[in-house]
């Protein structure tokens, strides 16, 4: 069986996997792509958990601050007085960059699970495909090459979502992540559409086969279509 290298994200790191070709292949893929959105949206979650308990103790430790500073009287503002004023900025600052921050997380977990939900969608209609006699063998093997296809824009996605979570580890400003979560995000979009229209496209294509009303029916209750 012929073999093929296929690079598959896995935490922040890739590696290089060797792979059958065809449907075989698809599913290892597949599965891999879901495995690690598993773990990818597992850690965002972990992420976000510790960012909103850090926003809550700066809400809290700055609810504090402004309730003390609020009883001082203009007339007695002192160094010590300004050293709260600024811990109370500080504080203040902190927090807006740790909302933007989960925001982000937010946004970036939406896109991963959007490529679960795409593998989801792929395993589900290559099943119902591969089973239907209205496509010959060689149609099969073309649908197999575009799923592929699909697939592997999949998994450059998810690199693409890796580095955007790394980002958050470095300097990035926030231009240039919102820059990198654009791309992504139109990346994954485009995937999910093309998906969607070679699916309806591959059922169409079935129910126009058909021999009477009654296969048209069957059909479209096999394939979901009302």
């Amino acid at each position: 069986m012929k073999t093929y290298m296929v690079i598959l994200p896995l935490s922040s790191a890739t590696i290089l996997v060797s792979l059958p070709q065809g449907a075989d292949a698809q599913f290892v893929v597949g599965s891999v792509i879901s495995s690690t959105v598993g773990r990818v949206i597992r850690a965002i979650d972990l992420e976000v958990q510790r960012l909103q308990n850090q926003t809550i103790w700066l809400q809290n430790a700055q609810k504090a601050l402004e309730n003390q500073l609020s009883k001082l009287k203009l007339a007695e503002i002192s160094d010590q007085t300004q050293k709260q004023k600024d811990l109370f900025d500080n504080y203040y600052k902190e927090l807006q960059t740790v909302k933007s921050v989960i925001a982000y997380y937010e946004r970036v977990k939406d896109m991963t699970e959007k490529q679960a939900a795409l593998v989801s969608q792929y395993n589900h209609a290559w099943n119902l495909l591969k089973t239907d006699s209205h496509f010959s063998a060689d149609e099969l093997s073309y649908m197999q090459k575009v799923y592929s296809g699909i697939l592997e824009e999949s998994v450059k996605n998810l690199d693409e979502i890796l580095v955007v979570i790394n980002s958050f580890k470095t300097q990035m400003t926030d231009a240039k992540r919102l820059q990198l979560i654009d791309k992504a995000a139109d990346r994954v979009d485009t995937n999910c559409i093309d998906l969607k229209t070679f699916n309806n496209q591959n059922y169409t294509l079935s129910i126009q086969r058909a021999n009477s009303e009654n296969e048209v029916f069957t059909l479209k209750k096999y394939y979901g279509i009302d």
